[in-house]
């Protein structure tokens, strides 16, 4: 099927090459994700062959890493991808791992509020001390 490869499903599967050039990723990246066991391409040969659900993961991974998850917490939230529970709990944990990141996020703009009010009074001092070194008279002892 030139560049198509059909499994059993007669789905379309995607090679290496298609995969990377699709989500932006390097071939590397996708070889570290299949070490670590969150994607599994069938082999046809040396060939690595995505399907639907290899894809799918990949996003999920992705999104997880654009939203600042460690590769574990994405690894518990993938895992849940195939699981019983399926999509309804898979859902459930990325609304509760929302909900702490947010909440990292919002006290790290906190501590950044106040690393910024002491750069603005320890620069403001600084001003205010030049200003007045401006205004003294010379040291001409040494003249």
């Amino acid at each position: 099927m030139s560049g198509q490869q059909e499994h059993l499903t007669g789905e379309r599967e995607q090679s290496i090459g298609e995969v990377t050039r699709a989500f932006g990723v390097t071939a590397r990246t996708l070889r570290f994700y299949e070490e670590r066991g969150l994607l599994r391409p069938r082999r046809a040969g040396q060939q690595r062959l995505y399907d639907r659900g290899d894809r799918t993961r990949l996003k999920l991974i992705l999104r997880g890493k654009r939203l600042g998850f460690s590769l574990d917490e994405i690894e518990e939230i993938v895992s849940l991808y195939e699981a019983p529970q399926g999509e309804a709990g898979q859902l459930q944990l990325l609304v509760d791992r929302i909900a702490e990141r947010r909440a990292e996020l919002e006290q790290k703009r906190r501590d950044i509020a106040a690393v910024l009010r002491d750069l603005a009074q320890v620069e403001a001092g600084c001003l205010e001390r030049l200003d007045e070194l401006d205004q003294e008279p010379a040291d001409r002892s040494w003249a």
